[in-house]
């Protein structure tokens, strides 16, 4: 969390959120109003927020790291610009720590060359496109970020992913998984391609999977950019 983000959230009058991330802040909204709704909900969530909002009530909508990296930002701006302009509220993106950007500084600097982030939750994207992306990023020696690799009823997409990986790259090509990066519980594990599923995954990792490139010295996993060391 970046100062500029716990200030919003110190000086909202309502705090909306989805209740796992409301229930990791709750030291900063005591005494506040809090409109806090399960996964699946976002569209009513984010409806409340923007209908507050209107009221003149400053709302802040807590997501999880970047808001605008699979956050609710984009959500909140859509049903916001549904409203006539002498009536729609103002809406301020604060930007934080995304996931990759905090996994990859644990992990050491993977992410110093070209990357491409992937979700592999398909609840609102087909799987047959995220396993397209997933191709063209391996072809396109890209390092490979992926967010929500795991579920208690998503347990096969990640094996998928690395056999298409396993296509274009060795399978020696190093692994990171971070878990609850940034948060209480944070730990992580370097692997390799040919046996990081291996490893515990879960909703909570994040994995990054290294270019041809990259490499791993003293227990930090390195891209390089190309400057001659």
């Amino acid at each position: 969390m970046t100062p500029r983000a716990r200030e919003a959230i110190e000086t909202a009058d309502i705090v909306v959120g989805y209740t796992t991330y409301i229930n990791l802040i709750t030291e900063l909204i005591d005494h506040k109003k809090i409109i806090g709704t399960a996964m699946m909900q976002e569209v009513e969530r984010c409806q409340m927020a923007v209908d507050e909002a209107a009221k003149g009530n400053k709302v802040a909508v807590v997501s999880s790291g970047d808001p605008g990296i699979y956050g609710m930002a984009g959500l909140v701006l859509e049903l916001a610009m549904k409203l006539p302009e002498s009536t729609r509220p103002k809406v301020t993106i604060v930007p934080g720590i995304s996931a990759v950007g905090a996994s990859a500084a644990i992990l050491g600097a993977p992410l110093m060359h070209d990357f491409a982030v992937i979700s592999l939750s398909d609840l609102l994207t087909p799987w047959d496109l995220i396993k397209k992306r997933a191709e063209m990023a391996a072809a396109g020696d890209f390092v490979i970020a992926i967010y929500n690799p795991k579920s208690k009823k998503r347990v096969t997409q990640i094996e998928e992913v690395r056999q298409i990986v396993l296509k274009h790259r060795d399978s020696s090509t190093p692994v990171g998984i971070v878990h609850h990066a940034s948060r209480s519980g944070e730990n992580m594990t370097i692997s390799d391609l040919g046996n990081f599923t291996k490893e515990h995954i879960d909703m909570f990792s994040l994995v990054i999977i290294g270019n041809s490139q990259t490499y791993v010295q003293d227990g930090r996993m390195i891209t390089p950019r190309g400057y001659h060391v």
